[in-house]
């Protein structure tokens, strides 16, 4: 091994092998001002050779180092352990040793823990416990916000009219077009449709009745439901998402202001308000789309589709429909701000929250449908 090495310039950092083949064993002298506007060693170098066994280190030259030392020393520990070559740590200076083993975790580089293998038995019960807790998450984001509700009607809860005010204007007026558009268009296309059996029997008359019973009911509130959930629904997970991953609800909540009541709250009070006066509004519309087709097509007087249509639907057709858009009003304004407030920090993660509360929404209304269906049917109403 070489006992003698040549000199440094100042403000210069070395790090030079003297490896003996022999015994395959090496000495790592680093040398100089290792700081950072020192001239340094590249990390990877010097090269290791393949044959070597164990290394140790020199630093009595060493006259300075900071953080840019323990980078090098920790691609230098990453190389070594690939190859398992020991390494005599100790030989390091004590600062550097310690503070290598805390950047590591510890006094070795951890090895990689081995995946797991489940039989179909362990899955089912790791999925389970998975789909567990998202029903914990779940109830327990209902149970915040009703009490966030029962703080509103005592007067106790923390948010601003002014949001309130907004998220109605968002969810009620700025919506009324795109549920004109389609209302009219379902209407139109429901007395289309039945208009073809119709007119098999001479009973065009009865589109009327079709178009009442149909939109009023049913069609009406699930179109509008359908509608909020893509554009108010999508748009509650995304400003929620973007504020969980740029932490301004982390910031809402270090400042002692709960986001449930100052977020959360005003969109479902503004969406659950409005979707029942949007589902009459479908409604209104809709109706007018029937009429339109049993006047231009079927070749009906307006006072006959009027007749009829108040002869073979009750009001209570109209009720349902409207209690309908009400429970769906609650669905998507839970699912959307559910989905914001668990959104992940990245921007894929905004996207996934916002698909994911569209999904939900509707599920979540079909589901509600296929219920009121029953219960209706059963009571009679």
């Amino acid at each position: 091994m070489t006992q003698s090495l040549p000199a440094i310039k100042p403000g210069t950092a070395t790090a030079e092998l003297d490896y003996d083949a022999a015994s395959q064993t090496g000495v790592l002298h680093l040398r100089g001002d290792w700081r950072q506007k020192a001239r340094r060693p590249e990390p990877g170098s010097p090269v290791l050779p393949l044959a070597m066994g164990s290394l140790r280190f020199d630093c009595a030259d060493l006259t300075g180092w900071d953080s840019t030392l323990l980078i090098y020393l920790h691609e230098l520990r990453r190389h070594c352990h690939y190859r398992s070559l020991a390494v005599a740590w100790d030989t390091l200076p004590a600062g550097a040793n310690r503070l290598l083993k805390l950047a590591s975790g510890s006094s070795t580089t951890p090895q990689a823990m081995p995946t797991p293998t489940w039989s179909w038995l362990g899955k089912v019960g790791l999925r389970s416990l998975e789909a567990w807790g998202r029903v914990v998450d779940v109830l327990t984001f209902v149970g915040e916000l009703v009490l966030a509700c029962l703080k509103f009607l005592f007067g106790r809860a923390r948010l601003r009219w002014s949001d309130l005010a907004l998220e109605m204007v968002k969810a009620g007026p700025q919506a009324l077009a795109i549920v004109a558009l389609i209302g009219f268009l379902m209407g139109l296309i429901l007395a289309f449709i039945g208009a073809i059996p119709l007119k098999w029997f001479g009973a065009e008359v009865y589109v009327a009745s079709l178009i009442g019973i149909g939109i009023l009911r049913l069609m009406g509130a699930v179109m509008t439901g359908v509608v909020m959930a893509g554009r108010t629904g999508a748009a509650y997970a995304a400003e929620l998402g973007s504020m969980q991953a740029n932490e301004e609800i982390d910031a809402l909540e270090s400042m002692g202001i709960p986001p449930m009541e100052f977020l959360v709250l005003p969109r479902f009070l503004a969406l659950t308000a409005m979707l029942p006066l949007l589902g009459l509004f479908g409604d209104l519309v809709g109706v007018l789309g029937g009429l339109v087709v049993g006047v231009f097509y079927l070749d009906l007087t307006f006072m006959q589709f009027w007749q009829q249509l108040m002869q073979t639907t009750k009001l209570a057709d109209l009720f349902v429909g409207l209690f309908t858009c009400w429970v769906f009003g609650m669905l998507i304004a839970v699912c959307g701000c559910l989905r914001g407030i668990q959104c992940g920090r990245s921007s894929e993660a905004v996207g996934q929250a916002t698909t994911s509360a569209v999904v939900s929404s509707i599920v979540c209304m079909v589901i509600a449908t296929a219920a009121i269906t029953v219960v209706t049917v059963a009571l009679k109403i």
